[in-house]
């Protein structure tokens, strides 16, 4: 689990700092040739499953280009770090094995990568859609003619509210990731929660394919919890609305 657990953390940050950035350049850029390869890098990202992104980043950056190691969790040679907390750059971390730390973050780009594409198309998306929605709204006129800059209104006046609608999707798209690991680690070779899901699947183990279902759907509950404080921190209404309740 811990492995997965990882796995799934860098592959959330990724979707969330690409979402973020190709969405506000496509909002900026609305309609222009900025706007339209986001539109495109997010038509292809969405149609594609999560596994064919793994076989194909690995075989263009693994096998043909030699920039990242195509399986695995550490190279040969490189000492894991004890058992300690299962977490594999955590522990490295913790043991001060920096060595082993850049080593398996190097070994999690691709699969992490592979695992965002479809959310990080999606959210970048919605996030476009929200800010070409609220730059006519009158806060922004008026933002306008008092003579602030440009950079101040788009991130402060436009992106916060614009980003409401995609922060529940995004949530809805982290918690999702548990479950798209699955293939994803068997092309990987990643030794994680997810492909031991697969495992007892082929062997029919129904007890352990309940525990695997149940530990996913608590996964989906928390974040779905932290999405909601985040949302409420976001959108002042909904803590006047408590306020006042």
């Amino acid at each position: 689990m811990p492995a997965t657990l990882e796995l799934v953390l860098l592959a959330a940050v990724f979707e969330v700092i690409g979402a973020v950035i190709l969405g506000v350049l496509a909002g900026r850029y609305a309609n222009k040739w900025v706007d339209n390869l986001v539109r495109l890098f997010a038509y292809i990202g969405i149609s594609i499953p999560s596994f064919v992104w793994a076989i194909v980043l690995q075989l263009v950056f693994a096998w043909w280009l030699g920039l990242f190691p195509a399986q695995g969790r550490f190279s040969e040679g490189i000492t894991p770090p004890p058992r300690i907390t299962g977490f594999g750059a955590i522990g490295s971390l913790i043991t001060g094995n920096f060595q082993a730390f850049f080593d398996t973050l190097w070994h999690m780009i691709l699969p992490a990568f592979a695992l965002c594409i479809g959310g990080m198309a999606q959210d970048a998306r919605i996030i476009r859609a929200g800010m070409v929605e609220n730059v006519n709204k009158d806060y922004i006129a008026m933002a306008v003619s008092h003579g602030l800059p440009d950079r101040l209104i788009m991130l402060k006046y436009l992106f916060k509210p614009s980003i409401i609608p995609a922060v529940t999707v995004m949530g809805m798209d982290i918690a999702s990731l548990l479950g798209n690991a699955f293939l994803v680690e068997i092309i990987y070779n990643w030794p994680g929660f997810s492909r031991y899901g697969i495992s007892v699947m082929l062997s029919k183990d129904l007890n352990a394919i309940v525990a695997v279902v149940m530990v996913i759907g608590v996964v989906f509950a928390i974040v779905n919890i932290i999405i909601d404080v985040i949302v409420a921190y976001l959108d002042p209404r909904i803590r006047l609305m408590e306020r006042g309740e």
